[in-house]
């Protein structure tokens, strides 16, 4: 499952990335998204894009196409 297919208000962990996303990677893990990382989603725009989460402390604004290559278990 991906970050994308969250549902706002369910809460997550990162597993993992998708393996060709390796361009959003770098960027993803420097704002916080590493392995284990709990987060709830907290809003998903009316088009899917973009989808805003809570981890760490703070709010985190990712687009849809990023969304999609991060690797996530629902909790």
């Amino acid at each position: 499952m991906t970050l994308g297919d969250m549902q706002v208000g369910e809460t997550g962990r990162v597993t993992g990335f998708e393996a060709g996303g390796r361009s959003y990677r770098k960027k993803l893990l420097a704002m916080g998204l590493t392995r284990g990382t709990p987060f709830t989603v907290n809003r998903v725009a009316p088009m899917g894009d973009p989808v805003e989460i809570s981890l760490r402390g703070f709010r985190l604004t990712v687009r849809r196409d990023e969304a999609v290559v991060v690797l996530v278990e629902r909790l």
